[in-house]
């Protein structure tokens, strides 16, 4: 008799009801209010709470899909152990040990930290139906914050109001990050254990999607229709997904923003020296004195040792990563995959602005040397003249912001909707042009700004997006119906935009978001032909 099976016959026969105790993330008993819906999953039920404007969507927060990884460092995830009584889903999970992450003003409104531990591998689940049979699209995403910080419990992550104007299952998750989930040991010991090491965290994100595959019916939605979508880090790992074997029919569209910045992961060749540095920096001689060692103190190695906690990608290691997802073209396992990619105007305006404010009033004698670090063996004196030519309206801020922003972003979201136009599959091109009133509007229109607008989120984003008005609205309006029409037909056409052809290197077809949306073919393509050379191949180290 499964888990699931007894439930129901305690279920059935008063054992078990809504009003029963529950086990909280502490072991303490509590009980559960009558309205809690409770979800029946493989493992045990567990109880939520109703939420959203009417009440209708069902949430719950905290679930489990995987055991600690505790005593399993570095280890391929298991199934946790079962359970009988319903537990609270009404906590998120603990968030992944990672390096502390500076204030940044602007995140403020979703600021929701939980603590950290191994015991990391929970998910949340938004949804208006329970078992009831509607099929409804499921979008799962995934966090930003490279492959090093983050977690799925930010408040602009807020599932409830996408669930409840789409009618679609929100799921966000936790997974393994920097050193516990992409360290490559393969090289460095002959212990099967450790033989998917490099990229555990990536594997974390495979069996959360085969917890919603197999959840599907329970939480009301189409194990058939499933989309992942993610910003920066967050759209990173789903183009990686998109290259790996083990998450192949787990999930039938893709959304990458302001993410196609790492088209590559590591190479063993890079991989294994930064595994032997943190090996050194801990003091350590051996991988299982490494799996061993106080969290604490593994945290500590990683920030001292060559990575500073920030140097993590997936290694194609020929396992569970076989070949680089986009390069040196689109991988064939996902040429079936619809993709939506795009970027934000004014990406590193965030990054390149806020973490250095001096670079909002550069003048033209310091532009050549801070375009330095984004132009390679490029002419800088030549990219600025062609900058001038294409804007001449720009400031030396202006161009420096631009040329960084397409270095970090835009380039390579272009290339990877090339290399994707080549298959068969369709792929949409974005760019978000609204710019926020912030920090005086500087800002204009920067890194991780969509995120309030594709979650309908913008209430809860008043320290990024400002207050909530008529035209926050609108934007939320515009971008989250085409994501929702996206992953309910691979299509993000809806009634309240221009027609929206797809993508390829003909027409170069872009939408883009504003109040008044419009879609432009080759936007500011003098600028994408000048500035294409500062890519290098696919940026695979």
């Amino acid at each position: 008799m499964t888990i699931r099976t007894l439930w129901m016959v305690l279920a059935a026969a008063g054992t078990l009801g809504l009003g029963a105790c529950v086990t909280t993330e502490n072991g303490v008993p509590t009980s559960v209010s009558e309205a809690a819906p409770v979800l029946q999953t493989d493992f045990g039920p567990v109880a939520g709470s109703r939420e959203g404007a009417t009440g209708s969507v069902n949430v719950f927060r905290g679930v489990r899909y995987a055991a600690s990884t505790e005593g399993m460092r570095f280890q391929r995830a298991v199934d946790p152990q079962p359970w009988v009584q319903p537990a609270a889903a009404t906590a998120f999970g603990s968030e992944c040990p990672q390096r502390p992450m500076g204030e940044v003003p602007v995140f403020q409104s979703w600021e929701n930290s939980v603590g950290t531990s191994e015991d990391c591998l929970f998910l949340n689940v938004w949804t208006r139906g329970l078992g009831d049979g509607m099929k409804r699209p499921i979008m799962v995403w995934l966090h930003g914050g490279g492959y090093v910080t983050g977690s799925g419990s930010s408040n602009g992550y807020d599932g409830s109001r996408l669930a409840e104007r789409g009618d679609v299952v929100v799921v966000t998750l936790n997974h393994r990050l920097n050193s516990l989930g992409y360290s490559y040991l393969g090289d460095l010991t002959d212990d099967p254990r450790y033989a998917d090491s490099g990229n555990v965290g990536s594997l974390d994100i495979v069996k959360a999607l085969e917890w919603v595959r197999d959840h599907a019916d329970e939480i009301g939605g189409d194990a058939d229709n499933v989309t992942i979508f993610g910003e920066s880090g967050g759209a990173a790992k789903v183009s990686t997904l998109m290259g790996m074997e083990d998450a192949r029919g787990l999930f039938h569209r893709a959304i990458a923003q302001s993410g196609s910045m790492s088209l590559a992961g590591f190479t063993p060749r890079v991989a294994t020296p930064l595994a032997k540095d943190l090996m050194n920096t801990a003091g350590v001689s051996s991988v299982d004195e490494l799996a061993a060692m106080p969290i604490d103190e593994l945290v500590d190695a990683m920030m001292e040792s060559r990575t500073k906690g920030a140097f993590y990608r997936p290694v194609v290691d020929g396992r569970s990563l076989k070949r680089q997802p986009y390069t040196p073209d689109a991988t064939p396992l996902s040429a079936d995959i619809p993709l939506l990619v795009g970027t934000n105007n004014n990406e590193m305006r965030l990054q390149g602005g806020l973490g250095s404010p001096e670079n909002f009033t550069l003048t033209w004698e310091e532009l050549p040397a801070k375009l330095e670090a984004f132009t390679g063996d490029a002419d800088v004196e030549e990219i600025i003249t062609g900058m001038r030519a294409a804007h001449p309206d720009y400031d030396a801020s202006d161009v420096f912001f631009q040329v960084a922003t397409f270095r970090n972003y835009r380039g390579t979201a272009l290339l990877q909707a090339e290399r994707k136009s080549e298959q068969s599959a369709p792929v949409y091109m974005y760019r978000l042009d609204w710019k926020t009133p912030v920090e005086s509007g500087r800002l204009e229109t920067p890194h991780a700004l969509d995120i309030a607008f594709v979650f309908d989120n913008v209430a809860r984003s008043t320290s990024f997006t400002g207050p909530e008005t008529a035209e926050t609205r609108r934007m939320a309006d515009l971008m989250a119906d085409a994501w929702i029409s996206f992953a309910r037909t691979g299509n993000p056409n809806t009634a309240a935009l221009p027609q929206w052809p797809a993508y390829d290197t003909q027409g170069r077809a872009t939408m883009i978001f504003d109040l008044d949306p419009q879609v432009v073919n080759d936007p500011d393509g003098e600028e994408r032909v000048l500035l294409q050379r500062l890519l290098p191949e696919g940026r695979g180290l």
